[in-house]
């Protein structure tokens, strides 16, 4: 039984799932929170290899042309979060806490530094790996190499988007953009720190808990179809704020 003390949070682990689904999904439940008809949710999952950007975004950050990002088969998705380009693919751990920023203190830039606090404590208590802040650039760091990017938005006191954990990510793949617009730094993952991969079912629930420790949360974990029939199937059917991105023409590698 959940902890009486502590306010639920829905759990659900959706496997892969493309961004455009997710989004959608995000929207329903996101109504759905701020009309009290649902509690706190979050939701965990995979991407195919997908490229999205925030409000920050500009063109010359993404290094693969049109073209070649097609041949291969690689969405491009424009969204309302903040940052720049990130890079979204399997081995990724992707999260999307739909929360009601009220209950968690109504601080944006509070309810961020939880986000990061979930993994540094998360790679400190399960891995021994020593991870942080960086005064300059959000997301959690491994010295210089980052390992999770966080990007968020806020609508009506809603969250929305969140976190992306490189857990055993190709990391070759950001070979295609230059990451949140930063020049001199990387990107790492928990395969490339340990020298192995890892059980993406585990490090899922790793990260539930570290998020409801942080978040002072007890989670009720909900399968793929439960979480479909508690939404509400009325979220507009082209959601705004969520476009395919067209690169201009002539621009690839620099």
């Amino acid at each position: 039984m959940p902890e009486t003390n502590k306010p639920s949070v829905l759990v659900s682990f959706l496997g892969e799932i493309s961004h455009e689904a997710a989004w959608r999904m995000q929207l329903r439940i996101a109504a759905m929170r701020r009309g009290g008809r649902m509690p706190d949710t979050l939701l965990l999952m995979e991407h195919p290899p997908t490229l999205t950007t925030g409000k920050r975004q500009n063109p010359q950050n993404i290094l693969a042309s049109t073209q070649e990002l097609e041949k291969m088969g690689v969405a491009v998705r424009r969204t309302e979060r903040g940052g720049d380009v990130t890079y979204h693919g399997p081995g990724q751990l992707v999260g999307y806490p739909i929360l009601d920023l009220d209950c968690h203190g109504r601080s944006v830039t509070r309810y961020v530094e939880r986000l990061e606090s979930v993994f540094i404590r998360l790679l400190a208590d399960h891995y021994g790996i020593e991870a942080g802040r960086d005064d300059m650039h959000r997301g959690v760091w491994t010295g210089r190499d980052k390992i999770t990017a966080i990007g968020c938005a806020i609508k009506q006191r809603i969250t929305l988007h969140g976190f992306a954990f490189n857990v055993n990510t190709n990391l070759s793949h950001y070979r295609w953009i230059r990451p949140c617009g930063i020049k001199d730094r990387g990107v790492t993952s928990l395969a490339a720190l340990t020298g192995h991969g890892h059980d993406m079912d585990t490090v899922g629930i790793q990260v539930m808990k570290s998020f409801c420790d942080v978040f002072g949360l007890t989670p009720i974990r909900v399968g793929r179809r439960e979480l479909a029939g508690l939404q509400d199937k009325t979220a507009p059917h082209d959601p705004p704020g969520v476009e395919p991105f067209t690169k201009p023409s002539g621009e690839g590698r620099p």
